[in-house]
């Protein structure tokens, strides 16, 4: 599910009554979408909890995300975790944005340091 999708569907949940955490990948649209609470991991898109496989990166990921909860006290707050995908491997970035994207949507990225997220592939991957 997209990340505009999520925040918005947790401001309803929340007007319910029940507390949410939306756990991000894509700082600008969550920033935008201003869920009432949320965690971003600068991490390949659809990747938010880790890598495959990686079961004590992915735990570490979420019991971070669940301290947010603790931090995060004002509605619409963002927090940055401070998970690293790979240091030696930025490829996935080199996808998300290099040649051959087309954008779409306008705006600037408001956080300095992160790329525009609304990006997709001009053809097939």
């Amino acid at each position: 599910m997209c990340h505009q999708s999520v925040g918005l569907i947790a401001r309803e949940i929340e007007r319910a009554g029940i507390p949410t955490l939306c756990l991000s990948s894509a700082w600008d649209v969550t920033f935008a979408v201003r869920p009432p609470r949320a965690v971003f991991v600068n991490f390949p898109l659809n990747h938010e909890a880790g890598k495959a496989g990686e079961a004590p990166l992915q735990r570490r990921i979420l019991l971070d995300a669940f301290r947010a909860f603790e931090a995060l006290w004002a509605p619409g707050q963002l927090l940055t975790l401070p998970h690293v995908w790979d240091p030696a491997d930025r490829s996935w970035e080199e996808f998300d944005y290099g040649p051959g994207q087309v954008g779409y949507g306008v705006g600037q990225s408001v956080q300095e340091g992160y790329e525009e997220r609304r990006l997709r592939r001009a053809g097939p991957p």
